[in-house]
């Protein structure tokens, strides 16, 4: 009798273990991997976006504003004359053209 309670506590303990590693790979998922796969869709779709005309900031802080898109190099035009090549996947984040516009 007390070997089968025994028994029994240590198949409620694995089925708890069980349990608990299932809900640390839950709290993973919904925590890590679904936030990080979400950022990157809405990277694709805004490398995607980008047209001629836009200013941009790449990754490494240059400002500047899209004059040629060919296939996945962006060339950027700094300052008048001066262009640079950069891929599109470099490109941080687009600046507001209404932004300037409303402050000058």
């Amino acid at each position: 009798m007390l070997n089968q309670i025994i028994l029994l506590q240590t198949d409620s303990s694995g089925m708890l273990n069980l349990i608990m590693i299932g809900g640390i790979f839950l709290v993973m998922y919904f925590f890590m991997i679904r936030p990080q796969a979400k950022r990157q869709k809405e990277q694709q779709a805004f490398t995607e976006a980008l047209e001629k005309g836009d200013r941009v900031v790449t990754s490494a802080g240059i400002h500047g504003k899209i004059i040629a898109i060919n296939g996945s190099i962006v060339t950027v035009e700094i300052t008048k004359g001066v262009n640079i090549k950069v891929e599109k996947d470099f490109i941080s984040k687009e600046l507001s053209t209404r932004s300037e516009e409303e402050e000058a």
